[in-house]
């Protein structure tokens, strides 16, 4: 094998299409289809699974991956560390980001990245913090961003905001006396019904520590439903469908709007810390060093 066969798997995989593999990698798609042939007689294995629609990693694509991933970053740093010139090819950084990072905190480090650096490529991968963190662990990212902090090997964790969650509740009369009566009493939401988001959020690990710092046990909760995407959340919670635990940014929009009440959890101090997280037994890239940077100087982390 060889690292072009490498490189048209990975693709093929990222982007579940041998024909976009193709136009990444500026190949013809029987020279892609060709390298995975080559890869799976040598293997002997079958990488993909391909029907009418799409294609999906196997089980034995899905473990080539891990490695193939790490090879093809490898390649791309020693490239960056000896400024090889690849012509146009841009040079790439890959980021793992749970959901509130991605949507309300990286566009502004973003924006001013893209202006100090125009000919930097960014892939963004979003997925719940417990992801992240596993794909920083087996280093098939350059940086993530995550709410959690998971006691794994080899993570550097760099906290640059504070994020404060809130119980949100439809803008109705009901729970308008709540906001002038209950203070800093949390107990009503014993009573209410309870969405939350998914296992593995880190929106969700947070919710729970928070609410039994203010006397609520998770088990003492009515949760009738567990949701991935927080817009779906915040309709139903409009819809009058229950309440939620989400974080302060997610939420400010409708807030302020008077769409969506907001209720601060007693106890929580100033919130949660989101992180900037890479694996520290691999060098960062010269792209990824100068992301870093960016976050840091955009977020005030260290003045």
């Amino acid at each position: 094998m060889n690292l072009k066969q490498l490189e048209a798997f990975v693709q093929v995989a990222e982007g579940g299409s041998f024909s976009k593999a193709a136009r990444e990698l500026f190949l013809t798609q029987p020279t892609v289809s060709a390298h995975i042939s080559a890869l799976e007689k040598e293997l002997n294995a079958r990488l993909f699974v391909r029907n009418t629609k799409e294609v999906s990693l196997s089980n034995d694509g899905a473990q080539l991956y891990k490695y193939a991933k790490q090879m093809v970053m490898l390649q791309r740093k020693i490239e960056e560390c000896f400024e090889i010139d690849k012509g146009d090819k841009k040079h790439g950084i890959t980021i793992a980001a749970s959901t509130i990072p991605a949507q309300y905190l990286l566009p502004k480090v973003l924006m001013k990245f893209n202006e100090r650096y125009p000919h930097e490529q960014i892939k963004i991968i979003e997925t719940d913090s417990g992801k992240v963190i596993t794909q920083i662990v087996e280093h098939m990212v350059d940086v993530g961003f995550t709410g959690t902090v998971l006691e794994k090997k080899h993570c550097k964790y760099i906290p640059f905001y504070k994020d404060e969650l809130v119980i949100v509740t439809p803008n109705t009369k009901k729970y308008q006396e709540f906001k002038q009566t209950a203070g800093e009493d949390i107990t009503w939401i014993k009573h209410e019904p309870i969405i939350m988001r998914e296992e593995g959020s880190g929106t969700r690990k947070e919710a729970e520590m928070q609410l039994r710092a203010a006397g609520v046990k998770m088990s003492e909760l009515d949760i009738i439903a567990s949701i991935e995407n927080q817009e779906t959340i915040k309709k139903s919670v409009r819809q009058g469908m229950g309440i939620t635990v989400l974080s302060k940014l997610a939420t400010e929009d409708e807030a302020e709007a008077g769409i969506l009440l907001a209720f601060p959890i007693p106890k929580s101090d100033d919130g949660r810390d989101i992180n900037l997280v890479y694996n520290k037994n691999y060098q960062l890239s010269r792209s990824a060093e100068r992301f870093v940077r960016i976050v840091k100087e955009v977020y005030g982390v260290g003045k």
